[in-house]
């Protein structure tokens, strides 16, 4: 059989070794051809990056999505080469999330300041009025020159924001499971893929109304169908988390696992209200 011929001396752009094989030992990097810098080149490494066969995307999605737990259980083991970072998955997600909302009326996280204090959340009702009324004294604008200053300015605040909830997840989580010992690390991995599926469970509602929006509807929901989705969203926040806390935390089945499931779902849901509700005065106080 021909032996293949050993590839030409190159140095390595990354650790600036000498190598005489076609990929470095060291970093994997492999010598660059005129091809690679071409529309082709381009072409060819997005495909790689996205299908389905050596694609890390695809692949850390479908991880994430069917089998809970399974990305954070993998970063404990130190495998990494296989998936996306942890963070990737989020910024991923959030973009995702944010750019479906541009074709749907449905606005989680950025309603209007008229919305927020005449149909939001309990507390924006009863303490937005007097926020608003406050700001706009100590502005001196009135509340027409203000309101579109405050729509644009919380879309901003939203998207760069909302990786705070993470960390909120991440410091209940050793309350829980200060028996399993895992590092402060663990944690915040395990946040960060759970709120990457909390984002794309979030993304059906906004996708459903989209197409409903396209179609000739009106792209809003009516309250009875709020309510039913919220309760959806719940439950499906606590059978991810339930699924989720096994493979990550070492979790046994049973009644204690539930519980945890609906702690954590508890976090969730608080965490997300409060994040909600955070930004009306954060953008008030900082516009």
């Amino acid at each position: 059989m021909a032996q293949e011929s050993p590839a030409a001396p190159w140095t390595c752009p990354s650790c600036n070794a000498e190598i005489s094989t076609a990929y470095c030992a060291a970093c994997g990097e492999k010598p660059i051809a005129p091809k690679d810098l071409s529309l082709y080149g381009i072409l060819k490494l997005t495909f790689h990056a996205f299908s389905p066969v050596d694609g890390k995307v695809v692949r850390s999605f479908r991880e994430l999505i069917a089998h809970p737990g399974n990305l954070t259980a993998a970063f404990y083991r130190g495998l990494r080469q296989p998936f996306l970072g942890p963070f990737q998955i989020f910024i991923l997600t959030n973009v995702l999330f944010f750019f479906l909302q541009t074709f749907s009326e449905l606005r989680i996280f950025t309603s209007s300041l008229d919305v927020r204090i005449e149909r939001g959340l309990d507390l924006e009702r009863a303490f937005g009025p007097a926020l608003v009324n406050a700001r706009l004294e100590a502005t001196g604008r009135t509340y027409e020159q203000y309101a579109p200053v405050f729509n644009q300015a919380v879309e901003v605040n939203a998207k760069s924001l909302i990786g705070l909830m993470v960390p909120l997840l991440a410091l209940s989580l050793p309350l829980l499971f200060w028996r399993n010992k895992r590092p402060l690390a663990v944690h915040v991995v395990f946040s960060l893929h759970f709120y990457a599926f909390f984002l794309l469970l979030l993304c059906v509602p906004i996708a459903v109304l989209a197409v409903e929006h396209m179609l000739g509807g009106t792209g809003t929901m009516s309250q009875p169908v709020d309510d039913a989705t919220s309760i959806l969203l719940v439950i499906a926040t606590l059978v991810y988390m339930y699924a989720a806390i096994g493979p990550a935390y070492g979790a046994a089945r049973g009644a204690v696992r539930v519980a945890q499931a609906c702690v954590l779902t508890f976090f969730v849901a608080g965490i997300f209200l409060l994040y909600r509700m955070a930004l009306l005065p954060i953008t008030l106080y900082t516009t």
